[in-house]
């Protein structure tokens, strides 16, 4: 599944995933994204270890189905397939991807906005690609508490986040070193600083360490980096049943 060329959008006012960015957006993330390719085999690599039969396989921000589709492919006659999205452009490009599982009832894609709710699933494995940093902060902990509950013991959450450095000034280097990547992928300087100025407010972005404890105080008792690049980092987060104390007293802290 291919979109057109993201190269000459440059956005006006706000970042929004409307019509246009849906048109252009795996192209833009081929662009954006430093080793793309890798992050993705490895989330689906890591992810379906976790798949269990009769088990939900939740897509947290799926836009156009891209991360989902590779367990829909390997899992559709065993598990059950739950993809969240709130832009109306990226919903109807989804569901004209998945139209066929849709009228199975194998998958199930929902309009629903993680800050005012959370599907109803029983998940072996939970997606969040490129999400959690287009939420508020102060209800980051809540949505990942949420996947946490809803996750079956012995399941897992697969974060995928942009993340500033440490400090400022490896964040600045870092910075520095992404944005000669985007330079090399075709992107004017134009570009890139009308998207940067685009998303601020709206792509809120934290440290390495800061999603690391976020995921640990959801209930997550097993947290592992598996792949870093420049200012991007993904995990997997598993839960097990001798964590279930400790996510209890996390809960009412």
């Amino acid at each position: 599944m291919t979109t057109a060329s993201s190269l000459g959008h440059v956005p006006d006012g706000p970042w929004s995933f409307d019509q246009e960015v849906t048109r252009v957006f795996d192209d833009m993330l081929r662009r954006s994204i430093p080793q793309l390719e890798t992050m993705r085999d490895f989330v689906f690599q890591i992810g379906r270890r976790f798949v269990g039969p009769d088990t939900d396989v939740v897509d947290l921000g799926c836009s156009r189905g891209e991360s989902l589709a590779l367990f829909v492919d390997a899992f559709r006659s065993t598990a059950r397939f739950v993809g969240v999205e709130v832009s109306p452009p990226m919903l109807a490009a989804c569901r004209a991807r998945f139209a066929d599982d849709i009228r199975a009832g194998t998958v199930h894609l929902l309009d629903l906005d993680l800050r005012a709710g959370y599907p109803d699933v029983a998940a072996s494995l939970t997606l969040m690609v490129l999400t959690l940093q287009f939420t508020p902060v102060e209800g980051r902990l809540r949505i990942l508490r949420d996947a946490y509950t809803r996750t079956v013991d012995g399941g897992a959450l697969v974060l995928v986040e942009n993340v500033r450095g440490a400090t400022a000034a490896l964040d600045t280097i870092l910075t520095d070193l992404y944005e000669r990547a985007k330079r090399s992928n075709g992107y004017s300087q134009e570009e890139i600083d009308r998207k940067r100025l685009s998303l601020e407010g709206v792509l809120v972005p934290v440290t390495a360490a800061q999603n690391e404890d976020l995921l640990r105080r959801a209930g997550f008792g097993e947290v592992e980096c598996f792949w870093r690049c420049l200012n991007f980092a993904g995990w997997v987060a598993i839960r097990s049943a001798r964590n279930e104390s400790n996510a209890v007293r996390q809960s009412v802290q």
